[in-house]
């Protein structure tokens, strides 16, 4: 055992301890709550509260009750739907027998609830993982690819050791097999699947949806392996002015600033502005690489939306990003050495305008029937190389949707169908070599929602789309969810899923590498000669809640496979001089299986545990071989504690399981790699406090420990060699990362 892991097992047993008990000792009530009438009939949950707090407590099945004394106040409220809400002065610790009186009338309740800051709703047919902003600030979440660090179903990882590009992975899968949206309108796909999460400020992002396997028709029919979707501030409802401003050991500084106004009683408009700057070259392992790219970025948002009468609705935005990084050796000097052979160096720069608008009616008269037109225009240009190789792309993307609400006969029984159009003009010059394509997809689509039983509800989707290329092709989806009780919900779904792969815009990483491109396609007219990727994904999952002493948990199990009709397939173990792009020819599949524990243990401390496997294979060159860098076992822990004075204190503990490495054993002995990566595992830390409602300051550390990998570039000293390799990543980089933040809003 190595002394990190021994510093890991320290540090957990005592943190633990030390947030259980960092409370005083409260003093507790206990009671009774009974019909002054029928004192022998229990009343079940009766609310008590202290006058003035937020301490409360209700009655379990016997009538009983216990609560927390509190410093602020002697008086305990008690209410009961159809009694009268009574007040008594509480003198002493003694158990309590209180006698409610039957009222004429009820003047109103109150329901008060604790948001956990991610929660699952047992009514939704598909299982749906709510992200709020509460989760958003354990940790700096400076862009989407750093908002998943408290989720244990999203794996983040880096693509190379030298760009600094993050990708997401869930179910085993690569980002581009989850399809990302923004307010339920396709956003992170084509040319941005590579760098697109870092185009999301996390302070931009009000909340998110995650739900796994097959996804809803009425979004496409690109996803696979799940769905992410990202719901931006909104004017209506955002802080007139919100600031945040962060720094890090690693010299990267940001400054995010949002403004919202309302116009008038119809008109409101709110604008986001991000920037970021490196600054300082880094190299901590001694490689004469860069630990991370030197640059700086720009982001702006404006929307506007109006709210009509008789239930109109329209909104239209626009969204500019500008990204120049540049990276490489620690002396390269894009002005003086370009792409030439004195210095290995990459230049990325990234121009995208992006545009959008919604309009749609809800009936007032008849609230289940609305309409709605979603509209989305997008230009992307980028221009890069990386040491010799150059990669110059444009991507312009026109997206429509019109969809129509209604009920067949009552609202136990709701259809949703629409028009959809997708189409994507790409031009990419890679190594001199011009790649050029165009894709029209028109479709439709059905859904079909029943919802009349409080036990049983189903989403039954289809969809019908034509490719230009690929012809005509069928979607259908399923989702059904059964209650078992209040407490335990079983959903089950399957579903299919198509997606045109960009083979060089999502293995940019690649490109840092000595590696040759090699296309192995059928000739055909089809993107790159190759066919389009088909995938069926099926899965179920339990949620079981309960409450122990008052405290709510919820323990929740995935399964989850996905196979392959045809997949793109990335091969890196033919030959470590070249990378093969070619049509699965056998056996591809992704199983997954996670088990979640979430429980307030005490007031205000909340653990998240969960613990996931993975089993995910691909044939390679006739070898049915396992996905390189992807951990089979993971284990994970998350704890939240907040104080009454407005200290909030996350700690996160992550361990990753063993990894494939692709096959090196044709270079030379110096340069081979093992077989497997080793475990490794890394902690997370953060404290914020928040002085009143407008002002806040947050600290925090990534990789506690300072874990890095040894030596992640191969060949780091002749990178014109033959067998230069950034790619080969299978844990952390960078090493520990202090950093620190403030928030300000009016």
């Amino acid at each position: 055992m190595n002394y990190r892991m021994i510093w890991a097992l320290v540090l957990t047993i005592v943190l633990v301890p030390v947030c259980l008990f960092s409370q005083e000792v409260v003093p507790l009530l206990h009671g009774k709550v009974v019909d002054i009438v029928q004192p022998d009939v229990p009343m079940v949950g009766v609310n008590l509260v202290w006058l003035g707090t937020e301490i409360g407590a209700s009655t379990n099945e016997e009538g009983e009750f216990i609560i927390e004394t509190s410093d602020v106040s002697r008086q305990l409220i008690i209410s009961y739907v159809g009694y009268a809400t009574d007040t008594i002065e509480v003198t002493g610790n003694d158990s309590l027998l209180i006698r409610l009186q039957q009222g004429s009338v009820l003047q109103g309740v109150e329901v008060v609830h604790r948001q956990k800051a991610t929660e699952f709703s047992h009514l939704n047919t598909a299982k749906v993982e709510k992200i709020n902003e509460k989760e958003l600030l354990k940790a700096a979440c400076c862009n989407l690819s750093e908002s998943f660090e408290t989720n244990p179903s999203v794996d983040v990882a880096f693509t190379d050791a030298i760009t600094g590009t993050r990708q997401i992975q869930m179910l085993g899968l690569a980002g581009p097999y989850t399809q990302i949206t923004r307010e339920n309108m396709p956003y992170i796909r084509g040319l941005a699947s590579g760098y697109g999460l870092t185009f999301v400020p996390g302070t931009w992002v009000e909340g998110m949806q995650l739900s796994k396997g097959a996804g809803s028709v009425v979004n496409g029919f690109e996803s696979i392996a799940g769905q992410i979707n990202i719901e931006l501030r909104k004017p209506e409802d955002s802080d007139r002015l919100y600031l945040n401003l962060y720094g890090n050991s690693g010299a990267r500084f940001e400054a995010n600033a949002h403004f919202s106004t309302t116009v008038n009683e119809k008109w409101s408009t709110g604008a986001l502005l991000h920037g970021k700057k490196n600054f300082r070259k880094m190299d901590r392992n001694n490689d004469h690489f860069l630990d991370e790219p030197l640059g700086q970025q720009f982001f702006v948002l404006n929307r506007w939306k109006y709210s009509g009468e008789n239930g109109l609705r329209f909104q239209f935005g626009i969204n500019g990003t500008h990204i120049d990084n540049t990276g490489g050796e620690i002396d390269f000097d894009s002005d003086k050495h370009a792409m030439g052979n004195e210095r290995w160096g990459m230049h990325l720069l990234i121009n995208r305008l992006e545009g959008w608008l919604k309009l749609g009616k809800v009936y007032e008269a008849l609230p289940w029937r609305s309409w709605a037109i979603q509209v989305n225009v997008v230009d992307h240009q980028q221009d890069s190389y990386f040491g010799q190789r150059a990669y110059v792309a444009n991507q312009r993307s026109l997206y429509s949707n019109l969809l129509y609400q209604s009920i067949l006969g009552n609202t136990n029984h709701q259809v949703l169908m629409g028009l959809s159009l997708q189409y994507d003009d790409y031009k990419e010059d890679f190594q001199r070599m011009l790649y050029e394509r165009t894709e029209i997809v028109p479709g439709g689509f059905f859904e079909y929602t029943y919802g009349g039983h409080d036990k049983l509800s189903l989403v039954a989707g289809f969809r019908m789309d034509h490719h230009n290329q690929f012809g005509l092709f069928l979607t259908p989806r399923l989702h059904l969810r059964y209650a078992l009780n209040d407490q335990f919900v079983w959903r089950i779904s399957a579903g299919r899923g198509q997606r045109t792969a960009n083979i060089f815009s999502e293995n940019t990483g690649l490109m840092a590498t000595a590696r040759q491109f090699t296309l192995v396609n059928n000739d055909g007219d089809s993107p790159y000669g190759l066919d389009a990727e088909v995938a069926w994904n099926a899965g179920t999952n339990g949620i079981y809640s309960f409450s122990v002493n008052q405290h709510p948990g919820t323990v929740t199990l995935d399964l989850y496979h996905t196979f392959f009709e045809n997949q793109i397939v990335v091969d890196l173990d033919q030959n470590t001089s070249e990378v093969s792009f070619y049509n699965l020819a056998g056996r591809s599949f992704a199983s997954s299986a996670q088990v979640q524990f979430d429980y307030e243990l005490i007031r205000h401390l909340d653990i998240r545990m969960a613990y996931r496997f993975y089993d995910v294979r691909t044939t390679f060159n006739q070898r049915l071989l396992e996905k390189p860098l992807v951990a089979k076992h993971r284990f994970f822990i998350n704890l939240a504690f907040s104080t009454n004075n407005h200290w909030v204190f996350d700690y996160t503990f992550n361990w990753q399981g063993t990894k494939r490495i692709p096959d090196t054993s044709r270079n030379p002995p110096d340069l081979q790699l093992s077989e497997r990566s080793p475990s490794f595992f890394v902690m997370n830390t953060q404290v914020s406090k928040e002085w009143s409602d407008r002002f806040s300051i947050y600290l925090g550390a990534e990789n506690l420990l300072n874990f890095r990998q040894k030596n992640p570039i191969l060949s780091s000293e002749t990178p014109f060699g033959p067998h230069f390799d950034s790619s080969l990543v299978w844990g952390p980089i960078f090493g520990r990362n202090l950093y620190l933040g403030v928030r300000y809003r009016v």
